[in-house]
């Protein structure tokens, strides 16, 4: 409850005035502007209204990336099965230097990600540390240029809270794709 608190204060400070009207815990009254796959710019505030799945990673990773882009897709359509319409999906890059919209679109085919729901996206180095700590994802960048992170899925409702949380990457995490489910049912 401690860092629901924390987080709701530091919120409230960041908050640009277009937001004013969400909750004092929600991850999108962050001042943080995005560049998308496609080059278009974004503010996080912009991604709001809908639930959605979100994420952190970097192009270079050659081990957990893919697999969280993996585990991504898999919770996706299993919080869809039956559904028409897919819950979106948003992946902000640790690597703030190199992952370029040009880095973020090769991304795209390489893992066969579907275009119609995902965002790969990127800012600057202070917005991405930001995101992170609300989202209380933790990484640090080594001298080779790869990262250490948190490897976690993350459920926001349309207000931007946080719902769920899974670190499980070997296979969806029923009790994530419940609480998903769920919180569809009464939007």
């Amino acid at each position: 409850m401690k860092r629901i608190g924390l987080l709701a204060l530091f919120l409230a400070f960041a908050m640009p005035v277009r937001a004013a009207e969400l909750p004092g815990d929600s991850v999108y009254r962050l001042p943080i502007a995005l560049t998308d796959q496609d080059n278009r710019a974004f503010h996080l505030t912009d991604r709001a209204s809908k639930p959605q799945l979100v994420s952190m990673f970097y192009t270079s990773c050659q081990f957990m990336c893919p697999l969280i882009i993996e585990e991504l897709k898999r919770t996706q359509n299993a919080i869809d099965a039956g559904s028409h319409a897919k819950l979106p999906v948003l992946m902000v890059s640790f690597d703030a230097a190199h992952d370029t919209p040009a880095t973020l679109k090769e991304v795209f085919g390489k893992r066969k990600i579907d275009a119609a729901t995902w965002t790969l996206a990127h800012a600057d180095a202070a917005s991405v540390r930001q995101l992170a700590a609300v989202l209380d994802i933790q990484y640090r960048a080594l001298p080779d240029g790869d990262f250490n992170h948190t490897s976690v899925l993350i459920l926001l409702d349309g207000q931007g809270r946080i719902v769920a949380r899974s670190e499980k990457m070997d296979g969806v995490d029923a009790e994530f794709v419940a609480a998903a489910k769920k919180l569809l049912a009464t939007q």
